[in-house]
């Protein structure tokens, strides 16, 4: 199996696919790439995502640690993007898309090694990579803005009731296999019984909660589409 998330050393067979540079160099080779890094050189320009691509591949084919290069080299790039403004990287992860798919990884190195260098190839993988992250990231602010309409219909709905069932109705969502009992709802707003027994049942009456009795005590529990009925609550309510 080839080592391919970090520096590219060899795999379980013995075959050297990069032996980084002299250890003696690493002091020097670490002074350059942190004066790149700070953008201190070269004397022209290079795109901020061009210069934290190149310290990604830089750190990695470096390979100064036993252990960690592929992770250190990632920090290094996010460093490099916030230091430059690039705010929305504080939310991309670009690990978890080359976890995906680990070999067009290493492959965009070796691809790199093996025609002098040549950063053509590692550049134009991560870009596709960055590509997907973003569009991942904005796949999931889309799930979690439906989330919050869902959310916000539900809110709506717990208008129809008073604040001790909310606060019951909101643990429940949290806790959908939560049972409740008359003296519990009683112990936890410091009410009469009635009171609370009048909040059970209401909550039962309108299929918030399912009741049963073991023994002699009711017990009462989330009903198992409670979502969806608040959701519907929360529609007539908008309607109305």
């Amino acid at each position: 199996m080839v080592g391919l998330i970090g520096a590219i050393v060899g795999d379980d067979f013995g075959a050297i696919f990069h032996e980084p540079p002299p250890a003696k160099e690493l002091e020097k080779r670490l002074e350059a790439m942190c004066s790149f890094a700070n953008a201190n050189n070269p004397d022209y320009f290079i795109h901020p995502v061009i210069r934290a691509t190149i310290l990604h591949f830089w750190l990695a084919y470096d390979h100064p640690f036993v252990d960690g290069n592929g992770r250190t080299a990632r920090a290094l790039f996010y460093w490099a993007m916030l230091h430059n403004g690039y705010w929305l990287f504080e939310f991309i992860s670009i690990s978890t898309i080359l976890r995906k798919a680990p070999v067009q990884y290493g492959q965009s190195f070796l691809y790199t090694e093996t025609d002098d260098n040549d950063l053509t190839y590692f550049i134009v993988a991560q870009t596709k990579v960055m590509q997907k992250a973003i569009a991942e990231l904005h796949a999931y602010i889309d799930r979690k803005s439906q989330e919050l309409k869902q959310l916000e219909s539900q809110i709506q709905a717990l208008d129809f009731f008073n604040h001790r069932q909310v606060d019951l109705i909101r643990h429940a969502l949290k806790h959908p296999y939560s049972h409740y009992t008359i003296e519990s709802h009683r112990n936890s707003h410091n009410i009469v019984y009635q009171t609370a027994r009048t909040d059970l049942l209401d909550l039962h009456v309108r299929g918030v909660l399912d009741k049963q009795i073991i023994g002699k005590k009711l017990m009462f529990g989330a009903a198992k589409d409670l979502t969806e009925k608040l959701h519907k609550m929360g529609k007539r309510l908008t309607n109305n």
